[in-house]
Formats: C-alpha cells, sequence, structure tokens
C-alpha cells in the first residue's frame, strides 16, 4: 500500500486493514521505511527551462567564470523568527494545548543583505529601514565599496555582480547604476546576462 500510494498516512492503512497504528509503524521499520518531511520548492513555468539551460550553457563556457561571481540576495527578518509548527511537538500523557506567543502590536523587521564571491561570505549588511530603490542605491555606491575592501583589486576589477530582480533593484537608478558599474558584467534584470526567473537553487547563497 505504501509503494502504490506513498502519501498516504500509516493511520489510513490501520483502519483499513483493521490493524493496530502501531503494528503498521512496526512493520514498515522492520521493512526499512520511514516518513520523510515534503519540501516545499519552487513552481517552474513551461518557459522557466529554457532560460535555466541557457544561463547554465553560459556559465560552463568558462570553467573559472564561477570563481567572479558575486551572488546577492536579502531576507527580511522579524521579532518572532519563523515557527514551523508541524516540527513543534509537546509530549504529554493529555493535551498542555501548548501555545506560541506572537507580538503583532511591537512588531519590527529588518532586511538583511549577504553574498557568496568563490569561497568568501561578503556582508552581512542590515538594512535598518524599509528595502527601497533608493536605499539600496545607497547601499550600492556607499556601503558596498567599503564591504569589498578586503577582496584583491584583481578580482574586483572582473567581479560580476548578481541579483535576483528584486523591486529594488529594478528601479531606474539602481539599474543604470548596475551598467555603470559594472560593464557587461551585471547579471539580473539588467546587462546582457538574465538571471532565471524562480532560480534560487541556482545560487551558489
Amino acid at each position: 500500500m505504501v509503494h502504490r500510494s506513498p502519501l498516504t498516512s500509516t493511520r489510513r492503512i490501520a483502519r483499513r486493514l483493521r490493524f493496530q497504528h502501531t503494528r503498521v509503524w512496526r512493520t514498515l521499520h522492520a521493512e526499512g521505511i520511514y516518513p520523510y518531511h515534503v519540501q516545499r520548492v519552487h513552481h517552474l513555468r513551461p518557459g522557466d527551462f529554457a532560460e535555466r539551460l541557457n544561463f547554465c550553457k553560459w556559465l560552463k563556457e568558462s570553467r573559472q567564470l564561477h570563481r567572479y561571481i558575486m551572488f546577492t540576495d536579502e531576507a527580511k527578518l522579524n521579532r518572532d523568527g519563523v515557527n514551523n509548527t508541524h516540527n513543534s511537538h509537546v509530549w504529554g500523557d493529555e493535551n498542555p494545548h501548548a501555545t506560541v506567543e506572537s507580538i503583532f502590536q511591537q512588531l519590527f523587521s529588518v532586511n538583511v543583505w549577504c553574498a557568496v564571491l568563490d569561497d568568501k561570505l561578503i556582508g552581512p549588511f542590515i538594512f535598518e529601514a524599509r528595502l527601497t530603490g533608493e536605499a539600496c542605491l545607497r547601499f550600492l555606491q556607499e556601503e558596498l565599496p567599503q564591504i569589498l575592501e578586503d577582496v584583491p583589486f584583481d578580482k574586483r576589477s572582473r567581479m560580476y555582480f548578481q541579483h535576483d530582480g528584486a523591486p529594488p533593484y529594478s528601479s531606474l537608478g539602481v539599474t543604470n547604476f548596475l551598467i555603470y558599474r559594472f560593464p557587461g558584467r551585471c547579471i539580473g534584470s539588467c546587462g546582457p546576462h538574465h538571471w532565471p526567473d524562480l532560480s534560487p537553487d541556482l545560487s551558489s547563497l
């Protein structure tokens, strides 16, 4: 039954076969079968595969090119963090009605920028205000040069800048600056190298 329908539950099997639930568990374990969590992945549209393939072919043309690409990303973090209730358990002989508190009235969040260049972690840098096109441009002009001071000049002069096309990077000011600062070496919504949509798995981050 498990081989025919891998998503079926052990309780459903027990009800159908009129076995005890624990017997189903013991039988599956004896056969070397264990439950694994389903992973959430990005949905890819039919046209996305061609873009991903083209990007990978371009990257493969030069075996050393990946060493000069600075892969960047941002994440929005808040006070409560992320609570995965599927993995949170409270054991007891009866339901303790456990809860997790959220402070919505005093909620705050920050945007954190980070990058990977070859074998080095660049950053992190915290945006204290909301991440807008103006804040992004100010970061690229004023903060990023200081963050990259420890990177050898030869690598900086040949470096590609990759971003995933987030709205702040699509603003006119940011686009023009990236084209000026990284001529022919911008990967994203600007420049000659398009970053495939919905492709976080292609980034070293």
